[in-house]
């Protein structure tokens, strides 16, 4: 049944359905109605190209994810028995677990989750299809039980399922991809888009390209990329999207290196996308790229805020509290914009960053610089679906400090993301003849957290009241306590009992709080108060200089490529948890009964004929709920058959 949209007093219900550990959101778009007829084809066209990439995420995400999700929406479409029946409920909330991870394993922590409905049950519902060896897949917490695994003394490409290599071994393919890699300063991102197969004529890589692997859902991208090509708003944008076709059709990383530097190039236009194999977290090697898309509307407005950031790229550089050896002599296309998604696909989608940092090539960012984006409307839904939901009355130390997160936050939480993104992840210099994968499976969480601290460290600099980024120098306090508080407690209800940090993101966050911690000397501390801990704060000036140690630290290990420091660093602060402060946090966080997790629901976009056939608008529609969605993108943008 069709959920009609709710809007009170203009007001738009940004909140939708819950299932599992995870709530549904809508983000809306502002500014579409306002656009032209020809921006809004362009952007209709760059839609469907993102959308036709979902299979290939669902593939590379592990081996038998499609012939699940297909098994699963069989069962689910053709259903006859009593849908209030308690396996039919558990495969229905499964099947909503799979849409929104991309398969089987979940989207954060790469565990795969079990389902509660029973293997009889499902079998019965199958008897005309043969599952037998999709059985331990989904049923046995043995079987491939991990998507990516990054724990220490592991082969991590044999225990991880996702589905970049077969038959090789993680020293294989470090042999492999070593072989490859010259003394020549312009290396491309050596298998970023192909899967690594040993058969019995040695080891070879199937690309991802028209007429190789993918090439049904690559040819349905490309397709719609060449309908984009009629509407462009400028020269620059053809020749993007002209290399980016290029690149698909031969699968070649030195026209994916040309169409990333164009790309780079191209900051006119109202409208912009990624579209690609970008990101490597989901490798445990960090080699392969997951595919993702995201189409963008520029925020002209906010986009001022970015615009002073990067105009300032080299002051900030240059007053960075690192060794001088690691930074660059001269900031070269640092640019960054604000934007409102309008389309989310593949790696984004429905679970998305909301600050995106490119091309992630380090020759490319030393020589060209870097393109960022801050998502506002997706900024905006998370902060609307979090009003009043009482999280930080649970967590935060006392009313001041609530009260200073209320008034300050937003701000400052977009402003650290502005930074992280824009400066950040441009910042600093590799060593000559340093290899940019020397730190292996740290190198994510070191990444990261490189960039995080650039963010906090500047965040309590007087240079962002100057250049009006803050409107009062004490600002910054809301969002360093935030992130401590994220860092030692509050992320940790993300993660089921018993487990360790696993991902990223919330390793380099973990990293950053427990150093910290640890070398504070009293200027942050855990408390504890009627029974529960909090976090407080004694001294935020001394913080920050916590924060320039280990920014300084952390710039060192990337820099010199110094894997031993950055194995011990991160398998010191960034993995395992304090059982009993876990137990803690994850009750009285059931109490408030939220989801951890927030992902969204696009718009559609549908095109608006005239009696004649003739397109006279495209329309926008905010109202397709969760299932209605993912049961249309299976049957129109399935391409792979799994």
């Amino acid at each position: 049944m069709k959920r009609d949209l709710v809007i009170r007093n203009n007001d738009f219900d940004y909140q939708d359905e819950r299932f599992a550990d995870i709530q549904m959101l809508r983000y809306r778009v502002k500014d579409f109605d306002s656009l032209t007829l020809r921006n809004k084809l362009f952007v209709y066209c760059l839609t469907q190209a993102t959308l036709f990439g979902r299979d290939i995420t669902f593939d590379q995400f592990g081996e038998y994810n499609l012939r699940i999700r297909h098994l699963l929406e069989y069962v689910y479409s053709n259903y006859e028995g009593n849908r209030d029946d308690a396996n039919f409920r558990a495969l229905e909330t499964y099947l909503k677990r799979v849409w929104f991870s991309n398969g089987i394993y979940h989207h954060y922590g790469g565990d795969k989750f079990i389902p509660e409905f029973s293997r009889e049950w499902l079998c019965q519902q199958c008897d005309t299809h043969d599952i037998q060896d999709l059985l331990p897949v989904i049923f046995d917490p043995d079987f491939l039980p991990k998507r990516v695994n990054k724990a220490d003394g592991y082969d991590l490409i044999q225990t991880s399922a996702c589905n970049y290599y077969k038959g090789v071994s993680q020293q294989e393919v470090e042999d492999f991809y070593a072989e490859k890699k010259s003394t020549e300063p312009h290396q491309p991102s050596w298998g970023l888009n192909s899967t690594l197969v040993k058969d019995a004529e040695g080891i070879r890589e199937d690309v991802w390209k028209i007429g190789g692997k993918y090439s049904e859902a690559i040819t349905k991208i490309v397709y719609w990329l060449n309908k984009a090509l009629q509407y462009v708003e400028n020269e620059q944008q053809h020749t993007v999207i002209s290399l980016l076709i290029k690149y698909y059709e031969t699968g070649n990383l030195e026209v994916f290196d040309k169409y990333s530097i164009e790309w780079l190039k191209e900051q006119d236009g109202l409208v912009d996308f990624i579209n690609g194999f970008i990101e490597v977290y989901g490798d445990p090697l960090g080699l392969k790229g997951s595919w993702e898309g995201i189409v963008e509307i520029r925020d002209v407005e906010a986009t001022r805020r970015t615009e002073t950031i990067s105009r300032n790229a080299q002051w900030f550089e240059d007053n960075s509290p690192v060794d001088q050896r690691f930074k660059k002599s001269k900031v070269k296309g640092v640019s960054a914009h604000v934007v409102q998604a309008a389309m989310l696909g593949g790696d984004e989608y429905p679970s998305t960053a909301i600050g995106i940092n490119l091309p992630n090539a380090d020759w490319i960012r030393a020589e060209y610089g870097s393109k960022s984006v801050t998502i506002s409307n997706l900024t905006l839904a998370y902060d609307e679906a979090a009003k009043g939901n009482g999280f930080r009355e649970e967590f935060v130390i006392d009313f001041e400090t609530i009260e200073m997160l209320n008034r300050w936050s937003p701000i400052c939480d977009d402003l650290h993301t502005d930074l992280h993104e824009c400066l950040g992840h441009g910042s600093g210099k590799l060593l000559d003849g340093v290899d940019p994968d020397a730190l292996k499976a740290y190198g994510n969480t070191i990444e990261e957290a490189r960039a995080d601290l650039f963010g906090l460290y500047y965040l309590a600099d007087k240079k962002m009241v100057d250049l009006g980024l803050l409107p009062s120098a004490e600002a910054y306090k809301a969002n360093y306590y935030s992130y401590m508080m994220n860092g030692l407690m509050t992320q940790l209800v993300r993660i089921e009992s018993g487990k360790q940090i696993e991902e990223a993101h919330m390793r380099n966050r973990a990293l950053i709080a427990r150093w910290t911690l640890e070398h504070a000397g009293g200027a942050v501390e855990l408390i504890k108060n009627n029974g529960k801990t909090y976090v407080r704060i004694n001294d935020y000036a001394a913080l920050r200089g916590c924060f320039a140690q280990l920014l300084a630290e952390i710039q060192r290990i990337k820099s010199e490529g110094d894997y031993e420091s950055a194995k011990n660093i991160v398998e010191k602060y960034a993995v395992t948890i304090d059982p009993i402060l876990h137990t803690e946090i994850l009750q009285r966080y059931k109490a408030l009964n939220l989801a951890p997790y927030k992902g969204f629901i696009n718009p559609r976009l549908s095109l608006v004929k005239d009696n004649d056939g003739n397109i006279t608008d495209v329309s926008i529609d905010y109202s397709e709920s969760y299932v209605e969605q993912m049961t249309r993108y299976s049957i129109e943008y399935g391409t792979l058959i799994g």
